[in-house]
């Protein structure tokens, strides 16, 4: 039987330039070959590159926290003591692993330099002051499947990886509003849209994961989100 679509889950743990390219090149082939995937290579591959999805989000005026991507080292320095606390996080990454918050400058300078010593530019972000949690939506399609808060008092990382707990939250409209519009923004089918709320108690959207895990979203509202990730291929499938 003809393959007639699949379920991205993930590119995979990336070593290379090369490697992330034969695996899109794959991709995009069975795409070519008539195959309905979700998410599609294309989107897959913008919401990989973390600086990338952020611009294309501010350009379709979705909050996001102040961003660069530098290669100097003293402009890190520079950064850190503009904006006094940031997050360095690896330009492609997930589980928040590799991330580092800094408020010093000279520790920035010495992160900033280990990055460029491997030839990988500095993802700087400024680092915003979160009430010890952030918000997972979870989307398919243009609905909210749900959302939860997920905790952590012992860290900053708030990642589900790093230990976080998991809380039910009911989304308001604006959550539901901003979660759909990022999605839109990226042309994807499904998504994990990370959250965090200001001090002023406004929304900035971190980051949209194309490739969400959903144990702790699931353990909180014993939502599958797979159901409904395949049911949504079927229905592209039969358009």
């Amino acid at each position: 039987m003809d393959l007639e679509g699949a379920v991205i889950r993930n590119l995979g743990f990336i070593s290379s330039t090369e490697q992330l390219m034969k695996r899109f090149d794959t991709l995009k082939a069975l795409e070519s070959s008539g195959v309905t995937l979700i998410n599609s290579p294309d989107s897959m591959f913008i919401a990989r590159d973390k600086f990338n999805s952020l611009l294309k989000l501010k350009m379709a005026k979705v909050p996001v926290p102040d961003t660069t991507i530098v290669e100097d080292p003293f402009e890190v320095m520079r950064l850190v003591n503009e904006w006094k606390d940031v997050v360095i996080k690896p330009v492609i990454g997930s589980l928040g692993l590799g991330s580092v918050r800094v408020s010093d400058p000279d520790i920035a300078f010495r992160v900033a330099k280990a990055i460029l010593s491997v030839n990988q530019p500095v993802y700087v972000q400024k680092y915003v002051d979160k009430p010890e949690r952030d918000i997972r939506v979870f989307v398919v399609g243009n609905s909210i499947l749900g959302s939860v808060y997920r905790i952590n008092k012992s860290s900053w990382k708030t990642n589900v990886a790093q230990g976080s707990l998991t809380q039910v939250l009911l989304p308001n409209h604006e959550l539901e509003e901003l979660s759909l519009k990022a999605v839109k923004a990226l042309k994807l089918d499904y998504a994990g849209i990370d959250i965090v709320e200001d001090k002023d108690g406004s929304y900035k959207v971190i980051e949209v994961n194309a490739a969400p895990l959903w144990k702790g979203f699931y353990e909180a509202t014993h939502i599958n989100p797979a159901k409904y990730i395949i049911e949504y291929l079927i229905k592209k499938i039969r358009k």
